[in-house]
């Protein structure tokens, strides 16, 4: 069985999407093809596959699906998120500029910031709520527009809709890290963005067991200049962990539900908890971009919930994740177990501290990846940790 159509829904599309028994056994699920390279029939004559860095069946399985839950032409599957970032930049050249969101998952901003600015690469990082100033930055040396919505850890959102227009009028390229919606909220290549990026540690694969990262073109041409980068520089995921990962995106539909639920609930407690200051989460009607999020991403709003303390106090933060139990501080998210992160001092401390203060990152904030544990036992561990 082969199923690429398209008409598929998604719950369908997560388990067979892209996917096909494997034919010499008929193996339901695709075997671990744990080998570097594969037998030639003559010099240069082959099945399809020579040797692992350029394609394996195992991650070609991950890719096919990957690109099956978002709609696109070609997925590609990288040995970590940031590696699928940096192949994307790796279609820019010096005197290129890109134009990013100004909140950004701490190692894209590194990334961004200390290693390609050194390459003669310009990086302008704005509000793209403000689409005024956004579209005052571009001008003929603009190549890409990067885009994180909901954001990490402030989960601001940006209408990529929007977005994409305006990058179509200029003719620049528009890539969406869609790591913390999924392909089950939010479509990016739908709504008219080029490429997607997922950090497929988290939701993807779901578990917390692997580090993988994931591209998906909205063209056949864009995904070619992406796969030839990625074998030019060899960041590929091995076929164990494509295994895992393809494992997981046959479950992320029914996990997805789970994390949604809890997360609204989540964030409804604690908006009315007296320690706590403010609440961030796109399902809040309190949320300052609550319409964009009930625009573009369908079926809840995802298990990311970020807070600060009444008291502003960096102490009262360390002190409640010192304190949590059925939660695990840890960075990290998007696995099964919820976990709990001081932002500041773990996931975002490669941003100097006089940026976090001006995006709004106090040493107060932490941010809660909502697992799909039992929501009593959830609220039950916040409320004995803000009480001990």
């Amino acid at each position: 069985m082969n199923t690429n159509l398209n008409y598929m829904k998604f719950n369908t599309k997560a388990i067979h999407g892209g996917q096909q028994h494997e034919p010499a056994t008929g193996a339901v699920m695709p075997p671990v093809f744990q080998t570097s390279t594969f037998a030639q029939t003559s010099p240069g004559v082959h099945s399809g596959y020579e040797y692992s860095r350029a394609a394996n069946p195992t991650r070609t399985a991950l890719e096919n699906a990957l690109a099956s839950i978002e709609n696109g032409a070609r997925g590609l599957a990288f040995s970590s998120g940031l590696a699928a970032t940096d192949c994307v930049m790796k279609l820019l050249k010096p005197n290129d500029e890109v134009i990013a969101m100004d909140d950004l998952y701490g190692g894209t901003y590194r990334m961004f910031s200390r290693i390609y600015s050194h390459f003669g690469i310009k990086f302008h990082f704005v509000d793209m709520n403000d689409l005024d100033k956004f579209k005052s930055l571009f001008n003929e040396n603009t190549k890409l527009v990067w885009v994180e919505t909901p954001t990490n850890p402030l989960m601001k959102l940006a209408d990529i809709e929007a977005i994409a227009a305006i990058c179509k009028e200029k003719q620049v390229l528009f890539a969406v890290d869609n790591t913390f919606a999924t392909p089950y909220l939010q479509q990016p290549l739908n709504m008219g963005a080029d490429i997607v990026m997922h950090s497929a540690t988290k939701y993807l694969g779901g578990h917390s067991d692997v580090i993988a990262g994931a591209l998906v073109a909205k063209t056949e041409e864009l995904g070619e200049k992406l796969h030839f980068a990625q074998f030019a520089t060899g960041a590929t995921l091995g076929p164990q962990d494509s295994y895992l990962v393809l494992r997981g995106i046959k479950t992320l539909h029914l996990r997805m539900q789970r994390h949604c639920e809890n997360g609204q609930k989540v964030a409804e407690y604690l908006e009315q908890h007296p320690a706590v200051g403010k609440v961030f989460y796109p399902g809040l009607e309190s949320h300052p971009y609550n319409s964009i999020a009930k625009k573009q991403m369908k079926g809840g709003f995802g298990g990311m919930v970020t807070f600060t303390f009444k008291s502003g106090k960096k102490e009262d933060s360390i002190a409640f994740l010192e304190r949590v139990k059925v939660f695990t501080l840890a960075e990290s998210l998007g696995g099964v177990e919820s976990l709990a992160n001081h932002p500041a001092l773990m996931t975002h401390a490669s941003i100097p501290e006089e940026n976090r203060k001006a995006l709004g990152i106090t040493d107060d904030m932490v941010r809660l990846s909502v697992g799909v544990e039992d929501i009593d036992d959830l609220i039950a561990d916040l409320e004995q940790a803000f009480n001990a």
